[in-house]
């Protein structure tokens, strides 16, 4: 469904500020599964969902998505087959237009946009109905401007506009990290209802262990741009909270390590 083949981006090339931010990353993932993507600040987890995304191309390798090789392709044109929700929820809408509005281009993703024509009773009487389902009491407020809503009401309607047409794949970027615990709780409940009922294929990134161990059928672990752990089956049905806090002091241990090895070795030769 999607296979990703030995992709690398470097930023910054043959600069002092050059970031190889992925190394020769292989992946592949069915249709319907749900895999949570976890590593240290800047191992490249978000840089693996922009790759996806199109925000940049690749230097190398391949992204392959329903047998359909997009790894050339303009961000616009992967938002066809793509939904993606960003960790700032002021991200992915229009502030200034109205919860209509920008539910109405979501409908429309991929297709010739109008909107004075597209908010039809029957629309905004669908649109009322997948709101209802949100419980925050938004769906009489359609002609509200969205900006003027809170953080967790306004992710929440994001989720609903990238998975409204049912995408080929969904992108969730540390989608809660910036709300508050409440708010926080809702938007991952409403994801797993969302995911569940449209059996959609997801790809997410967090940096909560408590969300990696909830959800998901699948780990991916990233350090320094490379793939470092895969947990599947058993040993993802096995794994808890505290498991990955071990391979993340393991990997904080051998950081730690390596250039005091560098050191001894230095003082031994010279």
């Amino acid at each position: 469904m999607l296979e990703i083949k030995n992709i690398s981006k470097t930023f910054h090339p043959h600069s002092v500020n050059e970031v190889r931010a992925l190394q020769d990353v292989s992946f592949s993932m069915q249709k319907g599964s749900f895999v949570i993507i976890i590593g240290t600040n800047g191992s490249g987890k978000s840089t693996m969902l922009n790759a996806v995304a199109g925000t940049f191309l690749v230097d190398t390798g391949r992204i392959t998505l329903s047998n359909t090789d997009i790894t050339r392709w303009p961000e616009h044109r992967r938002a066809t087959l793509i939904g993606r929700v960003f960790q700032n929820p002021f991200s992915g809408t229009a502030p200034t237009m109205s919860i209509a509005e920008n539910l109405a281009l979501a409908s429309r993703r991929g297709l010739p946009r109008g909107l004075g024509w597209n908010l039809n009773k029957d629309l905004m009487d669908q649109m009322r109905g997948r709101i209802r389902t949100l419980n925050m009491g938004l769906e009489d407020r359609l002609n509200n401007a969205i900006g003027s809503l809170s953080g967790g009401q306004r992710q929440a309607l994001t989720l609903l506009m990238a998975s409204w047409l049912k995408p080929e794949l969904l992108l969730l970027d540390e989608h809660t990290a910036a709300l508050d615990p409440k708010s926080a709780d809702q938007v991952i409940q409403l994801s797993h209802e969302i995911i569940t009922r449209d059996n959609l294929t997801v790809l997410m990134v967090t940096h909560s262990m408590q969300q990696a161990v909830n959800l998901g059928d699948r780990i991916i672990m990233m350090h320094r741009g490379k793939l470092l752990h895969d947990l599947t089956g058993a040993e993802r049905k096995r794994v808890r909270v505290d498991d990955l806090l071990s391979r993340f002091e393991e990997i904080r241990r051998k950081e730690l390590l390596d250039p005091a090895a560098a050191a001894m070795l230095q003082r031994n030769y010279i």
